[in-house]
């Protein structure tokens, strides 16, 4: 999802991107993280994606950093963000910047795939649900099956809404889960509401 929604980002013109990875490239990656190459393989991500954003548009500044988002990094990592894009794999980071998102009061770009589906949303404090709305609790975490184009789609939503976002520009995802089926290229679309007893957002003001 990171990669594709980065491409899109930079091929617009965004004025910054900020491109946060721990990891380094593994072949594993090539099905579906497409702003790496096969060359790329055991280069930090964050670089490696910087080095294909810059290619496209050198007019954006794009900073890339290998750092894990933890509670100690977070904030530091977050400075001078107007937006988030989850192109994460693991609900607890996520759960971690859906916070962030909610207390600084800017967007989370809300993406999840598995196999054949997608999903996404968007996360704007005071305006919808949070994701902890959405998931009380974490699933248990494994190894999931992603196919290669699923990332992509839900990437390009999450760009989406971010171009919106930033042009005030139609209606974004709040309170609306739009569902990707793959297996039977389906669309639709899940109503979800504030929880009142949310830790993240429940004693907010919200219209969802």
């Amino acid at each position: 999802m990171g990669s594709c929604s980065a491409i899109l980002l930079a091929s617009a013109g965004i004025g910054r991107l900020r491109i946060v990875d721990k990891d380094v490239v593994e072949l594993t990656n090539l099905n579906r993280q497409t702003l790496h190459w096969e060359a790329d393989v055991g280069v930090p991500k964050a670089e490696s994606a910087r080095a294909k954003l810059v290619a496209i548009n050198s007019g954006v500044r794009t900073e890339a950093l290998k750092a894990e988002i933890n509670e100690d990094s977070v904030d530091e990592l977050l400075g001078g963000m107007d937006g988030i894009i989850d192109g994460l794999d693991n609900f607890e980071t996520r759960y971690l910047l859906n916070r962030e998102a909610v207390e600084r009061g800017i967007p989370f770009f809300h993406g999840s795939v598995y196999g054949l589906e997608g999903r996404a949303t968007t996360v704007l404090a005071g305006r919808s649900p949070c994701l902890r709305c959405i998931y009380e609790s974490a699933p248990k975490p494994g190894i999931f099956p992603v196919t290669g184009p699923v990332p992509s789609l839900v990437g390009s939503v999450q760009a989406l809404e971010s171009i919106k976002y930033l042009l005030d520009l139609g209606e974004l995802l709040l309170g609306r889960m739009l569902v990707f089926d793959g297996q039977d290229l389906t669309f639709r679309e899940i109503q979800i509401r504030r929880s009142p007893i949310c830790p993240v957002c429940g004693k907010r003001r919200s219209s969802a």
